[in-house]
């Protein structure tokens, strides 16, 4: 099946022969997070423009990353089904005023279908012990969610039980366990990738990054072929100012970095050869 472009930010570049959905009138509407009733509309309006069969979906920024609950969302045919969540960050943090980037695992985890969603790759500090109240201890005490980090001190995990988190004092170490726990089952799998998880010498993005290289995450790639049902791309570089003054104040919360345009050409250029990768890994 082929890949399309979910285009809310024009950020996927040079990837002539695909499928592209013209979405940049929700770019303000939907980006870094929205209300419950935003969402409930985008969620329609996204239902009339995708076909019922399609092949892995690139959504631009990580600022998307919350649409993975959608598409997710829309494998509820797989009962079962496995999450593979690709990033430097848990997402699953507290978020009061709707959904976001940074809180759609928790929502994804709730979904009858699913059984458990791991998210590896966190080298961020949001795992830390300093942000663990930021972080929604259910679906990790339920055994709905697992981090599995890289050089990160989460040890205050194991109050919500023993296999909560898995840490991992390098990439390859973390590849090679990945690795052997996901030849021992075959179950449906959803692969859902922010290429944040990337050391910034393979590609730049709109976050703090991680400590995977390119050969890591191919090799990710590689063993969870095999039970793929679904997959979605995430972590373009864009510049975009918000409209809104609430997304204003949290993106700068966050550190968002402003981007120059000669940094975002060269950028996007990175990106490209690692979408290409990443394609045609994937099949």
């Amino acid at each position: 099946m082929n890949a399309l472009v979910l285009d809310l930010d024009d950020s996927v570049r040079g990837l002539p022969d695909i499928m592209r959905l013209k979405m940049g009138d929700w770019q303000e509407a939907v980006r870094f997070g929205c209300s419950w009733r935003i969402w409930h509309e985008f969620r329609a309006r996204l239902e009339t423009l995708l076909p019922a069969a399609h092949g892995p979906v690139l959504m631009g920024s990580g600022d998307f990353h919350h649409i993975s609950c959608l598409l997710i969302e829309r494998q509820r045919q797989h009962d079962g089904l496995h999450v593979l969540v690709c990033d430097n960050h848990p997402d699953n943090m507290r978020f009061p005023f709707g959904i976001h980037c940074g809180s759609w695992v928790a929502h994804a985890a709730c979904l009858p279908h699913v059984a458990r969603i791991d998210v590896v790759g966190v080298s961020s500090s949001d795992v830390g012990w300093r942000h663990a109240w930021e972080n929604r201890l259910g679906p990790l005490y339920r055994g709905r969610v697992r981090y599995w980090t890289i050089g990160v001190k989460s040890g205050w995990t194991r109050a919500l039980g023993a296999d909560v988190a898995r840490n991992f004092a390098d990439a390859e170490s973390l590849v090679s366990a990945l690795a052997r726990e996901l030849s021992g089952t075959s179950a449906p799998l959803y692969l859902s990738i922010d290429k944040d998880a990337l050391h910034e010498s393979v590609a730049r993005t709109n976050w703090d990054q991680g400590l995977l290289l390119l050969d890591d995450l191919l090799s990710i790639v590689n063993t969870a072929r095999p039970r793929l049902v679904g997959c979605d791309i995430t972590g373009e570089v864009s510049a975009y100012r918000y409209q809104t003054r609430w997304k204003r104040f949290l993106s700068a919360l966050d550190n968002q970095p402003a981007i120059s345009p000669d940094d975002l050409a060269a950028w996007q250029q990175q990106q490209l050869a690692v979408n290409q990768a990443l394609l045609q890994a994937i099949g």
